[in-house]
């Protein structure tokens, strides 16, 4: 057995990964918390409110990464921008030479 998956407690249900997915997705299209577990047999709200926690953890760990390199893209852009505007000017001055 993976030591990263413990079977459940006598008495307690478990949920598969696909049903804990779509519970999350849910919650985040705007549905409330009983509806969706009422809709999905789930028996306790609590149990939404941690896999929504869980699911937001580790995207928020890829959030922040993608968030750096889109202020690293934006800074890039910027910069090429600048340098478009300087060459746009030069070409200005040297057409009006001739």
């Amino acid at each position: 057995m993976r030591p990263d998956i413990h079977p459940p407690k006598p008495g307690r249900r478990a949920y598969p990964d696909k049903l804990k997915k779509e519970a999350v997705q849910m919650l985040l299209d705007g549905h409330s918390a009983p509806s969706v577990a009422r809709n999905l047999g789930i028996r306790h709200t609590s149990l939404l409110y941690r896999w929504k926690a869980e699911a937001l953890g580790r995207r928020g760990q890829v959030a922040s990464t993608l968030e750096a390199r889109v202020r690293q893209l934006e800074e890039q852009l910027r910069r090429t921008e600048r340098e478009r505007d300087i060459l746009k000017k030069a070409l200005a001055i040297f057409s009006q030479a001739t």
